[in-house]
């Protein structure tokens, strides 16, 4: 055989290691930057769900208090304990209120 041919047959398995390792570091590569995109992804919909459950309750919350303002009594109570406006002959005594 000839040097050529020798070094021909010595060049194949070594270009086949070059060429495996490089198809191997790309999907590696690949690989892994999908799994940070996921993960990235699922993170975000557990910090949505949470917001959301917090804005239903929010939302419950306001439609209870929408509910209360449809009451003028209420109304009148809310404004005299929030406001200190009183009825006529009443009067209002602001206690501290402790911390």
């Amino acid at each position: 055989m000839t040097k050529q041919k020798k070094k021909k047959r010595k060049m194949g398995p070594v270009l086949l290691s070059f060429l495996s390792f490089i198809v191997i570091a790309v999907t590696t590569y690949t690989l892994g930057k999908y799994w940070v995109d996921i993960y990235s992804k699922y993170q975000e919909k557990k910090d949505l769900e949470k917001e959301l459950t917090s804005l239903k309750d929010e939302e419950e919350e306001l439609k209870v208090d929408v509910n209360k303002l449809q009451d003028a009594d209420y109304i009148a109570r809310y404004a005299r304990e929030k406001y200190y406006y009183s009825k006529d002959g009443e009067y209002v005594l602001r206690i501290p209120e402790e911390e």
